[in-house]
């Protein structure tokens, strides 16, 4: 942007200096009388003057452009910004309900495990002891 400005006033400068450097050689080379060369000098220098305030009222739209664009992209961001925090705390909450959800399961099914194993070991000690009171007994 910066670049583009220099070139503007560049442009500008070198313009008016053209300008004025014509109006001289024209002044100084031109065989026309005084007042025709003064009316046709006035009537350049209106011309590059209505050519330089075009200039700047173009540039001035642009810049506004520019800057309407830029307060639309910075309204996005902040936007983005100020949303992304609310989807990463769903996002986050989701999967501590998931990790929650099969956190149980895995805890119920090993519960459920123990207790068939507790059952089963029971049952075997069980029967062990009245094994060796029937063979006691015998």
């Amino acid at each position: 942007m910066s670049r583009n400005n220099k070139s503007g006033k560049g442009f500008f400068i070198g313009f008016l200096a053209g300008s004025a450097v014509g109006a001289v050689v024209a002044l100084l080379t031109t065989p026309k009388s005084g007042e025709n060369l003064k009316k046709e000098l006035k009537q350049k220098s209106d011309k590059y003057f209505d050519e330089v305030d075009k200039y700047f009222s173009e540039t001035k739209h642009n810049a506004g452009k520019v800057i309407d664009e830029s307060r639309r992209k910075l309204a996005s961001i902040l936007h983005d910004l100020k949303s992304k925090p609310e989807a990463i705390y769903r996002d986050a909450e989701k999967v501590f309900n998931d990790v929650k959800g099969k956190t149980k399961e895995v805890f119920d099914s090993g519960k459920e495990r123990v207790e068939k194993e507790t059952e089963r070991l029971t049952s075997s000690v069980k029967a062990g002891i009245g094994t060796y009171n029937d063979e006691k007994k015998q």
